[in-house]
């Protein structure tokens, strides 16, 4: 087939007619030529707001392709279809059941390739299964009542359930990793769009759907899940895991295990800690959530044309005079400011948007980089700076979510009044003085950051703007160290995704799961 690149169409004209158009006049054949167009990348040049466009990258099937003379085009070229990835199965026989820790994307997908290759894993899951942990977190942000097994950390799908479920990655993927966790994806219900998005998400909403119809799909290729069912110890001989412990009750023989536990499985980290297991730590961000009205940053972002596209988000980076990092994080358009808590008198938000982004809130984590300097030379030591945190900000508005306005918080004065436009959240707010909550390095990198963000998008600034605290979720603190096998120095456990330190999002996560099942799966057979 043949590949067309950089075809420009106007965003008030964009329509599928015009796109074949388009690829007709760059191919110079006529409509009866074409059997098919797919669309391969679709992003926004904003680059001159005088006129904005789409920029299509297509892929053309013709009818009579042997027939045609591609003439020599920097941007026009023939392509081969991508075949389907197929793994030789290894010699050495498995000693037990494969066990995988979590249930997130690392887990899910790890889970996935496994089963599909008939190697039938049991996936323990120490949250709830979707339906009852949605409604333990809504239970948690109507009532306060937390429940520390069951909430946007913890359940089925993990910490990206309770997201915008974005999907974009800067890995390099010479191996179309990011394709393969795309198309199972979308093969289990999410939108054919995500496939050619620049900024591809699929929305809290939608995610759930998909996350159940891909562990729906385990299960029928002969995987199990166990919910309620946590890790807590593990039996170790001669450097190799030989059982498993699980609620404190009951072992099960187990000599290999994948660990997908996510980034706020603090006990556990303490545990594998305990037993040996070889942890670093590692930098991650800290900071606060940010609140405009959706309709600022689209002017910003469009202009005139903001009525034409969907709706915008920003990627915003500053270094402090004291040369630290502060950048935003996970920019959620039209969504919500969510209290993420997962451990009882701590506090921690997060992002979330729904698939059609329609809050009219736009929110985004500021943080500020946070360092080993910052929190101590020990590999849990990471963990306690975000515990003590936390733990601050849950004492400072008494579990809510401590909210104030931008100049505020320049006054290092208590909020008494908010534009309620621009407040959109999850779980009850409490206004609030957060000055005095971060260390000063924190607290004076975002009193520089902001305004400087106020250069680049006008508005960003506004005295009326929201900031929410605390948001420490950023990434994992730790690394749990694993060698060219994906191995750790125990032999047969296998970390894998965010919160062992090997990812930072939803692909890279099951990215990593996929990796680590097909290292199994080229070792051993069934």
């Amino acid at each position: 087939m043949i590949r067309i690149r950089q075809i420009k169409i106007e965003v008030q004209k964009d329509s599928t007619e015009n796109l074949h158009k388009k690829v007709r006049e760059r191919l110079k054949i006529k409509e009866n030529a074409i059997q098919n167009i797919m669309i391969h990348k679709k992003s926004i040049d904003a680059r001159k707001k005088q006129q904005i466009y789409y920029v299509y990258e297509v892929d053309v099937i013709l009818k009579q392709e042997k027939d045609y003379q591609l003439k020599k085009e920097e941007n026009i070229f023939w392509v081969e279809e991508q075949q389907e990835k197929k793994l030789n199965r290894g010699s050495q026989p498995l000693e037990s059941e494969i066990y995988i820790i979590g249930s997130g994307p690392a887990g899910l997908f790890a889970a996935y390739i496994l089963s599909k290759y008939g190697y039938h894993p049991i996936i323990l899951e120490r949250g709830k299964d979707m339906q009852q942990r949605i409604e333990d977190v809504n239970t948690f942000w109507n009532t306060g009542m937390l429940k520390e097994e069951s909430n946007v950390q913890f359940g089925l799908g993990g910490a990206g359930t309770f997201s915008d479920g974005k999907l974009n990655t800067q890995i390099k993927d010479k191996q179309n990793y990011k394709q393969q966790v795309l198309e199972i994806f979308i093969e289990n219900g999410a939108p054919k769009e995500i496939e050619y998005l620049q900024n591809p998400h699929i929305g809290t909403d939608l995610l759930r759907e998909v996350v159940i119809n891909i562990k729906d799909k385990i299960i029928q290729m002969g995987g199990k899940f166990l919910f309620d069912t946590k890790l807590t110890d593990l039996e170790i001989k001669d450097q190799k895991l030989e059982k498993i412990e699980i609620n404190h009750q009951e072992w099960k023989s187990c000599s290999h295990l994948i660990l997908a536990i996510g980034h706020s499985a603090r006990d556990t980290f303490q545990m594998l800690y305990d037993r040996g297991l070889e942890i670093q730590s590692k930098p991650f961000a800290i900071g606060i959530r940010i609140m405009h009205p959706q309709e600022v940053i689209n002017e910003n972002q469009y202009g005139k044309y903001k009525d034409f596209l969907p709706n915008a988000s920003y990627k915003l980076t500053y270094t402090t005079k004291m040369k630290r990092g502060v950048y935003s994080f996970c920019m959620c358009p039209g969504g919500y400011v969510v209290n993420a808590s997962s451990q009882k008198n701590h506090l921690a938000i997060n992002g979330m948007s729904n698939h059609s982004r329609d809050s009219k809130v736009a929110n985004s984590a500021i943080v500020v980089t946070i360092t080993k300097n910052d929190f101590g030379p020990n590999p849990l030591d990471g963990v306690t700076y975000q515990q003590e945190l936390e733990k601050k900000t849950y004492q400072l508005a008494n579990g809510k979510i401590p909210v104030q306005r931008w100049i505020d918080f320049q006054n290092n004065q208590k909020t008494t009044h908010i534009n309620q436009d621009i407040l959109q959240t999850k779980g009850s707010v409490e206004y609030q003085n957060i000055c005095g909550l971060f260390p000063e390095y924190i607290e004076q990198s975002l009193r520089e950051a902001i305004p400087y963000f106020g250069t680049k998008i006008k508005g960003f600034d506004n005295p009326d703007t929201i900031l929410a605290a605390i948001e420490s979720r950023t990434s994992s603190p730790i690394r749990i160290i694993r060698n060219t096998d994906l191995e750790t120095n125990i032999l047969g456990i296998y970390p894998c995704g965010e919160g062992s330190g090997y990812a930072g999002g939803i692909v890279t996560s099951a990215i990593d799961g996929i990796k680590v099942a097909e290292k199994l799966i080229t070792t051993y057979k069934m």
